[in-house]
């Protein structure tokens, strides 16, 4: 696949000149992500949780994966360890409750924690549902905050003035 390439563009407001540079790399980026294969998509996730300080963490089979994408390990401080699975939706639109309420049903006893990631955003009733009192929670991580971490960790992102998309790294992830 191909990600175009946008020009620098200026707006002008009451507060002066607004450079909108910096909303055509993430929309670049939210492109990429969403022609990426599932598996791809999959693995990038497991890259980011494994740069975040996740350990063993593995993508499932592609298929009959039971709504489970992968697991890890998260150990905090050297003292605490949590086993943590991870969903991954390429969505446009908005995660729902239905999706948490399926992802945290999917979650073995050996699973303490639970995190959906998603190119799109969660429902307001998503989030209520992932807070739950009484439930297993489930950490969200919606196409924003994504991206930040993308960056943050440099995957497949090179910053210069802004950030300059590095689609090699997106395209080894279809090998």
């Amino acid at each position: 696949f191909t990600a175009k390439k946008r020009g620098k563009e200026t707006n002008s407001s009451e507060n002066g000149v607004i450079e909108t540079e910096s909303l055509d790399w993430r929309a670049q980026v939210t492109d990429i992500l969403l022609n990426l294969d599932p598996y791809a998509f999959e693995r990038l996730a497991q890259r980011l949780l494994r740069e975040c300080g996740f350990s063993d963490v593995q993508v499932t089979k592609r298929s009959g994966d039971g709504g489970i994408d992968g697991t890890g390990k998260l150990r905090i401080q050297g003292i605490f360890s949590f086993n943590v699975a991870f969903q991954c939706k390429r969505y446009k639109g908005q995660v729902g409750a239905r999706d948490i309420r399926d992802f945290r049903g999917s979650l073995g006893t050996n699973i303490e924690k639970g995190v959906l990631i998603t190119t799109g955003a969660f429902t307001k009733a998503a989030k209520e549902e992932a807070s739950s009192e009484g439930k297993r929670l489930i950490d969200l991580m919606d196409g924003e905050e994504l991206i930040n971490k993308l960056a943050e960790y440099g995957i497949g992102l090179n910053e210069v003035k802004s950030y300059e998309v590095d689609e090699d790294f997106f395209n080894s992830l279809m090998e």
